[in-house]
């Protein structure tokens, strides 16, 4: 693999960032209007499942994208999730019944399981050692702000043109971020040409150990992110606000503001000092947004959950590659990637089913994720206590 020693902002860097930008538009333009756009298939009370599906099969691919992000390259990867993401935009509206729209949903979880793997390793291979955290906050800060685009711009093409439109312009945002990395060199040096036993896992092919203890800490606040996304629309219409991707905006946008100096400081003062802050404000803010009934409060309540995201999305991937081995750096991004799906997933099952909704029953399920987000402190406490510290480059 190609290790740039001294340069970190150069032309490929740009362009993934540009890339992952376009890809986490995509698939988050439509996840502010699938609830109601389930509902009106009829399914309205299954959705609790629209991101646990979606997840689950991201989860599922995992295992298989970082096996071939190591062998066939990383490019191959990236490419092929974007496919998927490009075709599903186009099924949305041709799959019309609640079951189609869950079959497609586990299709297209599929996408988020083998782009960001490939594009995280890429960059591992390509930034200097001691800027690794400031490369991965780089990264996170160009998918927030897809993220933060997304789903402000798909509620208002909805509202305005029809959820056809909305689906075909996330295949738009899909295409367009395949097309700036076609060109692009491969970073892997040995490589393998594609053959179907890559696809035969071995037990020590799914998760890398290594990086447990980041995958331990990102499945605890990654919960959060599960009932986010599965009751904030929702929340949003019982509070009155039609645009129901704003707070997604809000708290996508004061991300940004913080991922460049978290990445940084966590170079400095160690990973997981930096997410032990993290953590207990996701815990903070979870518990908050579930007692919350006035506007001010809500878009308050988004702006903080942007900074715990903010601080601890770049630092935790940061602290993937320092765990992991050159060799293994795609299965290791694979396994944090696992929990991060998986956090979500059974997060947005929990808070779908104990919504139910009814909105008196916003606080259970917002306070349940608070307190698992403290969980995740309290983990990282016990790991400071058996490791003293955690320096920015070591194991």
């Amino acid at each position: 693999m190609i290790q740039e020693n001294t340069k970190l902002f150069t032309y490929k860097f740009w362009l993934l960032n540009l890339s992952s930008f376009l890809f986490f538009a995509s698939f988050n333009l439509i996840i502010p209007e699938l609830p109601d756009y389930l509902t009106s298939l009829g399914g309205g009370n299954h959705k609790g499942l629209i991101i646990p599906l979606f997840t689950l099969m991201a989860g599922i691919s995992r295992p298989f994208s970082g096996r071939l992000t190591d062998t066939i390259g990383r490019i191959p990867i990236i490419i092929y999730g974007v496919i998927i993401c490009i075709f599903a935009g186009f099924l949305y509206p041709i799959l019309t019944t609640v079951f189609g729209f869950f079959a497609l949903r586990l299709i297209h979880g599929m996408s988020t399981g083998f782009k960001p793997t490939a594009t995280s390793a890429y960059v591992g291979d390509i930034a200097p050692i001691s800027r690794r955290g400031e490369a991965m906050g780089i990264l996170g800060m160009s998918g927030s702000l897809g993220m933060a685009a997304g789903p402000a711009i798909g509620s208002w093409i909805a509202m305005n043109y029809g959820y056809d439109l909305m689906f075909y312009s996330s295949s738009g945002f899909a295409l367009l971020s395949i097309v700036v990395v076609m060109k692009m060199p491969e970073t892997l040096i040995v490589k393998e040409r594609f053959k179907w036993s890559l696809l035969k896992l071995k037990r020590k092919d799914i998760l890398e150990p290594r990086a447990f203890p980041a995958a331990i800490t990102m499945a605890l606040i990654a919960f959060s992110f599960g009932t986010i996304l599965t009751l904030i629309p929702d929340l949003s219409k019982h509070l009155g606000i039609a645009n129901k991707g704003i707070f997604f905006s809000i708290f996508t946008i004061s991300s940004i503001a913080v991922r460049l100096i978290a990445g940084k400081l966590s170079d400095v003062y160690g990973r997981v000092p930096i997410l032990l802050v993290g953590t207990v404000l996701y815990g903070i803010t979870m518990i908050t947004i579930g007692f919350e009934t006035e506007i001010w409060m809500f878009y308050t309540s988004s702006f903080f959950f942007g900074i715990a995201a903010g601080l601890s999305s770049p630092t935790i991937f940061a602290w993937t590659i320092d765990l992991a081995d050159d060799e293994h750096r795609g299965r290791a991004m694979a396994t944090m990637f696992i929990a991060l799906e998986a956090g979500i997933g059974i997060g947005g099952v929990v808070a779908g089913y104990s919504y139910n909704n009814n909105p008196n029953n916003f606080v259970i399920s917002f306070t349940i994720s608070g307190i698992l987000a403290f969980f995740g402190s309290i983990y990282l406490l016990y790991y400071i206590k058996n490791h003293k510290t955690q320096l920015p480059v070591s194991n």
